[in-house]
């Protein structure tokens, strides 16, 4: 199964429509995961009906209309892996720690918040995610988004993509 992982879009704060690569991979994903800080309705929408699995959560700078359609925390089975969403995680120090006691029984994890790309396995082999922003990078060199395949019970070609400046 591919996935397609992003999280703080900010729209239309920090950009005014998710990035052509961004919206070009949809068609390819068997499963988007998007982890929160959406700011509008209108991107919830559009992936909902492009996409043909949605796991998605809401953010810090969400709403009462993404949160009344969205979870704090959103739980999915995917190609044999046990998935969480989540938005936020704390602090980098001690991270992979605190979500392996806050999520033992899941396989991965995928979350945003700091628009900085994470990829770490903690102790006892929970795979923690963050795909960054594809709209605000920050002090980032780049926006980015995750693509990954996800089958029996593994989690294969995970890859960071780099979005051109705007």
């Amino acid at each position: 199964m591919r996935l397609l992982l992003m999280s703080d879009t900010h729209l239309p704060k920090r950009a005014k429509e998710l990035p052509a690569p961004l919206l070009a991979e949809l068609p390819r994903a068997d499963v988007v995961i998007h982890a929160g800080d959406w700011v509008d309705t209108a991107t919830l929408d559009l992936l909902e009906s492009r996409s043909r699995r949605l796991v998605a959560v809401y953010g810090n700078n969400d709403g009462p209309g993404l949160r009344a359609r969205l979870p704090e925390v959103a739980y999915a089975e995917i190609g044999g892996l046990r998935f969480g969403v989540v938005h936020e995680t704390g602090a980098a120090q001690g991270r992979e720690t605190r979500c392996a006691a806050r999520f033992p029984d899941l396989d991965v994890l995928v979350f945003g918040h700091s628009h900085i790309p994470w990829d770490t396995t903690a102790p006892g082999g929970l795979r923690l995610l963050n795909p960054g922003s594809p709209t605000d990078r920050r002090r980032q060199p780049h926006c980015t988004y995750l693509t990954a395949e996800a089958a029996d019970g593994g989690l294969t070609e995970v890859e960071l993509h780099r979005l051109p400046p705007r």
